[in-house]
């Protein structure tokens, strides 16, 4: 007996992953499903055929946005064409919200059912979106426990399924055997350098870091910094760096000290390995014009926000100078210090906000999700 047929949208590298597991869930309940989608490597691995590939979805920035336009209304309009031709009985967006609400008012407009996972951000910025898509979809499954009031309050149907970082964390294995392979001494201190997953950000933070990176060793001689690799970037954007490279991202985490973080989901990734963190953003002079005046929300950084208060600095933009960066980070780097044990302290209960209340897998809570509105008729 053939499954239904599911349409999933990601066009990041995280949705990828996140969207990688889903379709994985969705397969255990139905072996024969057919799942369609825009998505990367992880998707098509979990049996998504791809429409379009992450790599040409993942840009960021207002202005960065501008230039693509014209492929990505080609791209919708390929997708709108597919959906009416094969009339998916399920279509699940997966954050990514520029794109992602244009589907989903296609789908609503075609008569589809329509799970939203991973609701977009627009509490941030864009509060009255929130109304929208409450109105646009059958269901809102959200990660961050402060989302599932918000969209509530506008009528939607949402429920909080936990974070998918909370499943999808691999072993991280000792800090000798990390060391060993890095050829790190375990004995001192590890600073980690996340300056982002996307091109853009890694030119616009890599540089500045490294300088922190270095102060820091100005005070601390014996702390060993190490960049963490985005996997969807070629080495070459970090050939001009003297500090060792990983892209075990969950290892560096885990076995470090402290570290130097962009803003956005890795902040919640040294949050759930205890790495006490600055979280630190930079973006084009326009773009952060636009965003300070759209953004509604008193911290930035994810962590913060699920704190519901400021337990790690933020630094934006100009004030996210190498010197500024060197002196948030130092009290962390201190084992001593009373603002690192504080800041341990602050992350675990970060780990426990974001567990799910059935204490069940994200993805496995999205495909029951999806099977209720399925079969549901």
């Amino acid at each position: 007996m053939p499954g239904p047929r599911i349409f999933l949208s990601a066009g990041e590298p995280s949705g990828d992953i996140h969207g990688g597991e889903v379709a994985e869930a969705l397969k255990r309940i139905w072996p024969q499903a057919s799942l369609t989608g825009l998505g990367g490597d992880r998707m098509a691995q979990a049996g998504v055929e791809l429409v379009a590939h992450v790599d040409d979805l993942a840009v960021m920035g207002f202005t960065e946005v501008a230039g693509r336009v014209p492929y990505f209304l080609g791209l919708l309009r390929r997708v709108k064409k597919l959906m009416r031709q094969e009339r998916p009985d399920l279509v699940i967006p997966i954050d990514y919200p520029g794109f992602n609400f244009r589907l989903c008012r296609q789908a609503r407009s075609d008569g589809l059912r329509i799970l939203y996972y991973i609701a977009p951000q627009v509490w941030a910025w864009r509060k009255h979106r929130a109304r929208i898509l409450a109105d646009l979809v059958d269901h809102l499954a959200v990660i961050l426990p402060f989302e599932e009031p918000i969209f509530t309050r506008y009528g939607a149907k949402v429920s909080f399924v936990g974070h998918p970082l909370l499943d999808t964390e691999p072993a991280a294995g000792t800090k000798q055997a990390f060391c060993d392979a890095m050829g790190l001494d375990p004995a001192r201190p590890v600073l980690a350098v996340f300056p982002g997953s996307r091109k853009q950000e890694v030119e616009r933070h890599l540089a500045v870091f490294e300088e922190a990176a270095n102060e820091v060793m100005r005070y601390v001689p014996g702390v060993q910094p190490v960049i963490a690799e985005g996997s969807a970037i070629p080495e070459s954007h970090y050939s001009a760096t003297k500090f060792a490279r990983t892209r075990d991202a969950w290892g560096l985490l885990h076995h470090a000290d402290a570290a130097i973080v962009k803003s956005g989901t890795s902040t919640l990734q040294a949050a759930l390995a205890g790495a006490p963190m600055v979280v630190a953003y930079r973006m084009s002079g326009l773009s952060f014009a636009l965003a300070r005046r759209l953004v509604r929300v008193p911290h930035v950084g994810l962590v913060n926000l699920v704190a519901g208060e400021r337990i790690v600095p933020e630094l934006l933009q100009d004030e996210a100078t190498p010197a500024a960066l060197c002196d948030a980070i130092l009290p962390f780097v201190d084992p001593t210090h009373p603002a690192r044990a504080r800041a341990l302290a602050d992350l675990s209960r970060v780990r426990e906000r974001l567990r799910s209340p059935d204490g069940g897998r994200a993805a496995d809570r999205v495909a029951a999700l999806a099977a209720d509105l399925i079969e549901g008729g």
